[in-house]
């Protein structure tokens, strides 16, 4: 009997230690989790890549150095969570105009081989993307994996030509670190950061 109750005992403290390793010191209890309490941590310099924007244009990633830049990675013919994005992405545009805070925004697509420019424009028109704040843009193939790996995007195709992926808004500072990962409609925690970021 005695043995049993200490096989359980070590059992537990074996499991809890496990438990704690692998969130983060309990910390993160999901990979989206782990991801934000990571780039929290760690803020790593972006990568770089040009990408090829709504209007035709090619600019890179980190145009603006005076800016916070935020992110979003989308495939134009997502029927439905991009599509939330794109909206709660245009709400947070508002808020941001209204209040005067400098920032740009870029939705990049990761299917850059079916969004065209022409599909790019059709998005960004729907969403009321202009170009000035906010643009829609592609990396080119080459640049795509690296760039999905370092923000920790996941994408899974699925069995209707579509995909399955991780949805936020991801925050790159005025010295090109990335620092902050948001869920698509926590705007006032976004603006919070950017206002914070900005000073």
């Amino acid at each position: 009997m005695r043995q049993n109750i200490a096989a359980t005992f070590c059992a537990i403290i074996l499991g809890g230690a496990g438990l704690i390793w692998a969130t983060d010191g309990l910390q993160a209890f999901t990979a989206e989790g782990a991801r934000r309490l990571e780039i929290s941590n760690n803020r790593p310099f972006a990568p770089d890549p040009i990408l090829e924007t709504m209007e035709g244009y090619f600019r890179p990633l980190k145009e603006a150095p005076s800016k916070i830049t935020l992110i979003e990675f989308i495939y134009t013919t997502c029927p439905t969570i991009c599509q939330s994005a794109g909206g709660e992405f245009a709400r947070l545009r508002d808020l941001l105009v209204k209040q005067e805070i400098p920032v740009r925004m870029i939705s990049i697509s990761f299917d850059p081989q079916q969004d065209t420019v022409e599909a790019l424009s059709d998005y960004g028109e729907l969403h009321g993307a202009l170009g000035k704040v906010w643009t829609v843009a592609r990396p080119d193939i080459a640049d795509l994996e690296a760039l999905l790996d370092f923000f920790m995007v996941t994408v899974i195709p699925d069995d209707w030509g579509g995909y399955q992926h991780n949805t936020a808004v991801l925050l790159i500072d005025k010295g090109g670190r990335f620092s902050g990962v948001f869920d698509t409609n926590a705007y006032q925690a976004i603006v919070q950061a950017v206002k914070a970021a900005s000073r």
